[in-house]
């Protein structure tokens, strides 16, 4: 057990500080690439959101270093024995990673704060899935559907006439349906806990970039993700065999309306990759994943495919080529460019959390520095601490904490 501090130490050793911030330079908190420290929420206050806006198009100058430094960094991000990138990329936002050992092979601008779009679904599965019961069913009311935003994506689910969890579920997937969104939702506990449960959920999987404010990624002002980020939501749910199914359906029934007179209608998925509808080639290995599309977020895709005995989640966020189907082309240059990286190529950063501080070490906890005395001053005493604080000084500040074990780490802006 540590000794505690007499009060008599404590006030000498502020004293000692106090001399020591005088006598120096004040420096600010250290960070890994050399700038300073920044909250999160100023970076996400400096991104846009306003529906009818446009996206900045320059990263902020300060991002996340969630994953490792050179994520936090501007621009494309490759390691050492990576094949060339693909020409004309020209995503905002982009990251290859490989699922099993969350290694980053390869990214552009990871963690610029951006609208998601639809992909923001798939950290609403992450959330929701495990609590709304796979055997339930709901019959619809008005209340569930109200809110929606004008012109959501719709799979046309009728007030009054109830759906079981699974076709719901394939509602959001495969027609990316913001009315299946809030009637799961509706039986999570509402839009409000949903979208609080949402946030829970992305902090806990270190989703540092991703402030939620609807659960279905309709544009609303501030709410943001970034390509790490939605890489964290897919890697998530393909460990839960549910979410990896819907997200992996190409084609289903839809339980029929008055509309159809009670028949059961098909749906294909609007992720054309992996439906292969509209003149996009499926693409070899595909697993699935979540595409979206609104006006400020642009054209969103997310991703998880396998090969050679690799799977890879990919990202791509808000392609600036006015091309049609310009976000399936960069997805499928860069899960090509991916899989060839695989194995190969130096990581630039993990998906992995980071791990917990070990605390402070047996050789310096006591023992090994000698028998600590009555003020909880080891062997080293008063001429070890004032020299401690002489260092201190020339740097410009002292700073005595007392270190609390297995903290976890955090990034540089926490």
């Amino acid at each position: 057990m540590r000794p505690s501090i007499s009060p008599q130490v404590r006030r000498a050793l502020v004293a000692l500080t106090a001399t020591a911030v005088t006598a120096g330079t004040a420096v600010g908190p250290a960070v890994a690439g050399g700038h300073p420290a920044k909250p999160v929420k100023a970076v996400k206050s400096a991104t846009p959101g306003a529906p009818g806006g446009e996206a900045k198009k320059e990263p902020p100058a300060h991002m996340s270093q969630q994953g490792g430094a050179q994520l936090g960094r501007a621009g494309d991000q490759v390691g050492a024995g990576a094949p060339a990138l693909p020409p004309g990329l020209s995503a905002l936002s982009w990251v290859v990673a490989d699922a099993d050992t969350g290694q980053v092979l390869g990214a552009r601008n990871a963690h610029w704060p951006l609208p998601p779009a639809s992909t923001l679904k798939m950290l609403f599965a992450d959330t929701v899935l495990p609590g709304v019961p796979h055997d339930a069913s709901r019959k619809v009311s008005d209340e569930d559907l109200k809110g929606m935003g004008d012109g959501s994506s719709a799979v046309g689910i009728v007030p009054g006439q109830t759906y079981q969890t699974p076709d719901l579920w394939r509602g959001v997937f495969l027609r990316s349906g913001n009315d299946a969104v809030h009637v799961l939702a509706a039986m999570n506990g509402g839009v409000p806990k949903t979208v609080a449960d949402m946030q829970k959920k992305a902090e806990a999987l270190g989703a540092k970039d991703t402030h939620v404010l609807s659960p279905d990624g309709y544009d609303a002002p501030g709410q943001v993700s970034s390509a790490y980020d939605l890489a964290l939501f897919l890697r998530s749910g393909l460990k839960n065999q549910d979410f990896k199914t819907y997200c992996g359906t190409a084609s289903a029934d839809f339980p029929g309306g008055p509309n159809t007179k009670g028949k059961p209608f098909g749906i294909s998925n609007t992720n054309r990759m992996l439906s292969g509808i509209d003149g996009v080639a499926k693409y070899p290995g595909l697993i699935g994943g979540k595409n979206g599309y609104t006006t400020n977020a642009g054209n969103t895709l997310a991703e998880a495919a396998q090969r050679d005995g690799h799977t890879l989640v990919v990202t791509v966020m808000n392609p600036q080529e006015n091309k049609r189907d310009k976000v399936y082309v960069e997805m499928r240059q860069l899960l090509d460019w991916g899989f060839a990286a695989a194995g190969r190529a130096e990581p630039v950063g993990t998906l992995d959390p980071p791990k917990p501080a070990t605390g402070l070490q047996a050789s310096t906890s006591g023992t090994a520095a000698g028998a600590a005395d009555s003020s909880g001053i080891g062997a080293l005493g008063w001429t070890g601490i004032a020299a401690a604080v002489v260092v201190a000084g020339g740097a410009g500040v002292l700073v005595l904490t007392r270190r609390k074990r297995n903290r976890p780490q955090t990034d540089a802006v926490g």
